[in-house]
């Protein structure tokens, strides 16, 4: 049974109602105010086979919140709500501001830092013809780096005021953040596209959710400029280039190489990479990398027995969206097991009151919402908890500026070479590359290769 109601501003509404069938439909006038409501109700009462077929009730809920979430961010123009057992989860105001809009869905350390941009690329294309090209005009609003998330599901693209889930166009965000990223992160963005006329096809997909470009380089190529060239003015230090240029002296360890007793450190470079001695190598190990490998191994193994946990104390609030609260609400067996003593706290809020700590490193409460992405992501158990347990084997791992003392650095290689695959991490970077001697002799224009 669906009813609806609307007005376009005028005198009085219009009331539609059908009930099961379209020449059921009978209309009628109605007072209300300008806008229109839709109400279904009895939505399985002629296909009950249907209603066997969904998920749980926080399953399709969440379902239901993030295809809201998508149309609240992308179509700030529009006022949403959405509540949920009688309950309100979250709404946007309608201003046409974007900060509002991700105010309304995120928190306000997110819409706080959040900066909107409007920008316009004039396109030639070899695959349109010329007449049919012209402008492409991109609007949004950009998270800054420093506020991230484990995958690109905060990427939130639209194309003619439709959202849509399009992976080039999620890249080419993130692209336009460039190095500003930390490595396998994504960012927190929304970027609405809207194209010549003709551009776009968005009838092929019969929910809508997927559209067909005639151009998608030179769209994916505008989305990434104006993203970079908005994200321009964030203050960063640059490195300067490396006036020795290695080539391919410098390779990721393979396989066949042994691990890792026989390596000394030597010294230290940014407070990031370990430098070592290993015969007549040079060896340069990434700690956050390495370090990650090692958590990563370790929390692998830890979840089949207990998980070594932190306790928060006092208990951390922190906020979610509404599809990872509902996600957190449904998989709440699964999170305890990975170390998370969690419980409700306000519409989208989490009290957080326990953190999985791997090697004693206790992970930061916040990446509770990268469980649940990782979760909402799984496509099998089996690998959303692989992939769950790369993400949190990374929160707790040492970071660029984390000074080793001599004892650490070398606990550290150490327990790296003990790792089932000591050479790259869980994301698939390597950890160490090695430096020949030789290079250091043909770059010096030394004669041998040994220091007498």
């Amino acid at each position: 049974r669906l009813e609806l109601r609307t007005n376009d501003g005028g005198p009085r509404g219009t009331r539609v109602v059908a009930e099961f069938a379209p020449d059921a439909a009978k209309t009628e006038p109605v007072g209300r105010g300008r806008g229109t409501t839709v109400t279904v109700r009895d939505l399985f009462a002629e296909t009950p086979a249907r209603r066997e077929s969904l998920g749980a009730s926080r399953t399709e809920f969440a379902r239901v919140s993030d295809a809201l979430s998508r149309y609240a961010l992308v179509r700030p123009d529009v006022a949403l709500s959405l509540t949920h057992d009688g309950s309100p989860v979250f709404s946007t105001p309608g201003t046409g501001e974007y900060d509002d809009a991700l105010l309304g869905v995120y928190d306000r350390e997110v819409a706080g830092r959040a900066s909107e941009f409007d920008a316009a690329r004039r396109v030639d294309s070899e695959v349109v013809d010329a007449a049919e090209c012209g402008e492409i005009r991109l609007t949004g609003s950009l998270v800054p780096p420093s506020i991230t998330r484990a995958r690109r599901d905060h990427v939130y693209v639209a194309v003619d005021g439709r959202p849509v889930r399009d992976e080039r166009l999620q890249r080419a965000v993130a692209a336009g953040y460039g190095d500003l990223l930390p490595d396998d992160r994504a960012p927190i963005a929304v970027v609405s596209v809207s194209l010549p006329e003709s551009w776009a096809d968005h009838n092929v997909h019969p929910r809508k959710r997927h559209v067909r470009l005639r151009d998608p380089d030179a769209v994916e190529d505008a989305v990434e400029s104006a993203v970079r060239d908005a994200l321009s003015t964030v203050d960063r230090r640059r490195s300067e280039d490396l006036a020795m240029d290695l080539g391919d002296s410098l390779e990721p360890l393979s396989d066949a190489e042994s691990a890792f007793g026989d390596v000394s450190v030597i010294g230290r470079f940014r407070d990031l990479y370990l430098l070592c001695e290993r015969e007549d190598d040079l060896l340069v190990v990434d700690q956050h990398a390495a370090h990650e490998r090692i958590n990563y191994e370790r929390l692998r193994a830890a979840v089949d027995g207990e998980t070594p946990t932190a306790t928060v104390d006092p208990p951390a609030r922190v906020e979610l969206t509404p599809a990872q609260y509902a996600t957190v609400q449904s998989s709440n067996a699964e999170l305890a097991a990975l170390g998370y003593d969690l419980d409700p706290f306000g519409e989208t809020t989490v009290r957080v009151r326990s953190v999985p700590a791997p090697m004693g490193r206790a992970a930061a409460p916040e990446s509770v919402r990268d469980a649940a992405d990782a979760i909402r992501g799984g496509t099998t158990p089996d690998t959303g908890r692989e992939e769950l347990l790369k993400d949190l084997a990374c929160h707790p791992s040492l970071k660029a500026g984390d000074g080793l003392t001599d004892e650490r650095a070398a606990a550290l290689v150490e327990r790296l070479g003990a790792c089932e695959n000591p050479y790259a991490c869980p994301h698939g970077r390597p950890t160490v590359l090695a430096v020949e001697e030789a290079t250091l002799v043909r770059g010096f224009g030394r004669r041998g290769t040994r220091l007498e």
